[in-house]
């Protein structure tokens, strides 16, 4: 049978961190997987995750299976880091939670809910959208459409045609919208746009799946939950995909919820119901340590507080990387304006650069970036700054 198979196609973010790997050059420096590096150029551990494993290391008594929802705890601790401590949605019911196997699970839980539950054929996302959305709900069996998002032009948020396409969606579609740290453009919506954005949903009865990835890179873990809590007071049924992989740097625990917002408690009941029955039929139950980690440290003031400062310190660097990177791009002499990436927030931006600039980025300089443009600040160091501009200045002059 595998001799009829072709070779699938790399994927392009991951298969370009392959190829990175592979790379001799010991000058390389890669800015496309979205993995959030220190520094000294490497992916830490956070002090407070340590703290948590040695007192989870001293405590644990049992690797028993989880319940196919998860840990209770953990469950509890999502929801008010999602939508406030003391949630009117949580002491009404009208919120339930499953632990899943980082956001991409959540994401392929939400689209099998969708389509086998709910009957749901479409979902709408924005022009761009992180490209293994079109993958994961495609492979549910959804049909991905777009709807404008990214003015190229002007390297903002085109909200006067963002909000025209919802406006011509059609009713009861689903829209899935990014909480915060847009990925790829580093652009969101302010809070008056996001209160727009509600209330057009509200009226065409879209149902929305919000994808909360990088709460906390933003603005602040408070205020990047902005959106989520400004929808949640607008319409009355939505799916929430969080992950923990970028702000409690458990990239390979892979810790991720799906919270299912229902218009009562009996409703709410209902469709989780109906997520448990999915998740039994795919993973059934999710790994425990990641799970642990963030509820220790989120049920204790004390590691909360810290991890909050640790959070703190992850969004000033890549801000300060944001400044700097702007500032050496003109002292080297680049004639293109790149002060438009000081506005955008999170880990991502859109560069600007085409695509022959992006090869000639790899195969000259070692430089690695996403195709389409977009780069991981958050892989900008003081040390490698100056190559970096330098050869950005040199690809841009040709």
């Amino acid at each position: 049978m595998f001799e009829n198979l072709k070779m699938a196609p790399p994927d392009p973010i991951l298969g370009l961190t392959e190829a990175f790997k592979e790379d001799k050059r010991s000058d390389k420096i890669n800015l496309g997987v979205g993995v959030y590096k220190d520094e000294s150029g490497g992916t830490p551990v956070f002090k407070t995750v340590k703290k948590a494993e040695q007192r989870i290391l001293e405590q644990q008594k049992s690797k028993d299976y989880l319940s196919i929802v998860g840990l209770p705890d953990y469950v509890a601790t999502v929801q008010e880091l999602v939508f406030g401590t003391g949630s009117d949605l949580a002491s009404a019911k009208r919120l339930a939670t499953a632990q899943t196997p980082g956001g991409t699970g959540a994401l392929r839980v939400a689209g099998d809910f969708l389509k086998k539950v709910c009957g749901k054929t479409k979902i709408w996302v924005s022009d761009p959208t992180w490209a293994n959305h079109i993958g994961i709900f495609g492979a549910a069996g959804l049909e991905t459409g777009t709807y404008p998002y990214y003015n190229a032009e002007t390297r903002s948020l085109n909200f006067p045609a963002m909000l025209n396409g919802l406006k011509a969606l059609p009713e009861g579609d689903v829209l899935l919208l990014h909480g915060c740290c847009h990925n790829p453009s580093g652009v969101d919506p302010t809070p008056d746009q996001w209160q727009q954005i509600a209330k057009v949903a509200a009226e065409r009865k879209l149902f929305p799946v919000i994808d909360f990835a990088y709460q906390g890179l933003g603005d602040g873990l408070e205020e990047d939950a902005r959106g989520v809590r400004t929808f949640a007071q607008a319409v009355p049924e939505m799916l929430v995909v969080s992950s923990f992989s970028k702000n409690f740097g458990l990239y390979n625990e892979r810790v991720g919820a799906l919270s299912v917002m229902g218009p009562d408690a009996k409703g709410t009941a209902k469709a989780f119901s109906h997520v448990k029955t999915t998740i039994r039929q795919n993973y059934s139950n999710p790994p425990a340590h990641g799970a642990l980690i963030v509820a220790t440290i989120l049920k204790d003031p004390a590691l909360k507080k810290e991890w909050e400062g640790e959070v703190t310190e992850i969004r000033n660097r890549i801000w300060k990387m944001r400044e700097l990177f702007v500032k050496t791009l003109k002292a080297k002499g680049v004639p293109r304006d790149f002060s438009f990436l000081t506005g955008q927030k999170g880990m991502f931006s859109f560069s600007g650069l085409n695509k022959d600039q992006v090869e000639a980025l790899k195969t000259k300089h070692a430089i690695y970036i996403v195709g389409s443009g977009r780069i991981n600040v958050a892989g900008m160091t003081m040390a490698n700054m100056d190559r970096l501009c330098q050869a950005i200045a040199e690809v841009v002059k040709g």
